[in-house]
């Protein structure tokens, strides 16, 4: 019996929605986040990348074939050459400099999302680790197209917050969540009923701390 992406949302689907539509990204979407508890998260969504450039260092370790390698290699420089860069002059508009940046502390929730993930791959295999991801690569490209169809949304320059929206559903990212889909897709079709139980409770503990990282930020807490 095969799986596939979606079998995964569908099986912790109340935290998955509790994820997609949690009060941050609702207040995100209307424009009505309080600015403060948006710095707080783009700073430790900093630190949470760089923690997601090593978990793709990982993954080329744990790569078995060339294309696997390549996968890794390509998704390290993208975080590394593209979206940090990306998020840096994201967060100078916000009155954050590369030299705060450079000297935060982790927030708890920062610790507990990015340990998990790099500790899941090391454990397990490249799955384990891509399973781990996804509710980080996934979601963000989700939230954007959920908050793209929802009334309440606000765009343009009525919301500060609109280009945080523009950016993860824009071509790019969007592309890049499907790639993924369709690799984990790929991989879940070979697993069977045993293997697909762990790989579940990894994708719904992922999601959790998630949800505990966008709580973070609406109560801008360390």
């Amino acid at each position: 019996m095969g799986y596939c992406f979606r079998d995964l949302t569908a099986a912790c689907q109340q935290d998955w929605r509790g994820y997609i539509e949690h009060d941050f990204v609702r207040a995100l979407g209307a424009g009505t986040l309080e600015q403060n508890a948006f710095r707080h998260y783009l700073q430790q969504d900093y630190l949470f990348l760089v923690h997601f450039a090593r978990a793709y260092a990982l993954a080329a370790y744990k790569s078995r074939t060339l294309t696997e390698l390549r996968q890794a290699k390509a998704g390290l420089s993208t975080i590394l050459d593209v979206e940090l860069d990306l998020h840096v002059g994201f967060c100078r508009e916000w009155g954050i400099s590369e030299a705060d940046l450079a000297d935060l502390p982790e927030a708890r929730a920062t610790l507990a999302y990015t340990r998990y993930v790099l500790e899941t791959g090391h454990r397990g295999d490249l799955l384990d680790l891509h399973v781990a991801l996804a509710p980080c690569l996934v979601g963000y490209g989700e939230i954007a197209t959920w908050l793209k169809a929802q009334p309440f949304t606000v765009r343009g320059a009525a919301n500060p917050f609109d280009a945080w929206i523009a950016l993860y559903e824009g071509p790019d990212f969007q592309a890049a969540m499907a790639a993924e889909i369709a690799w984990l897709d790929a991989r879940l079709a070979e697993v069977g009923p045993r293997r697909f139980a762990e790989l579940k409770q990894t994708f719904h503990e992922a999601t959790r701390l998630e949800i505990d990282f966008w709580q973070m930020g609406l109560d801008q807490r360390d």
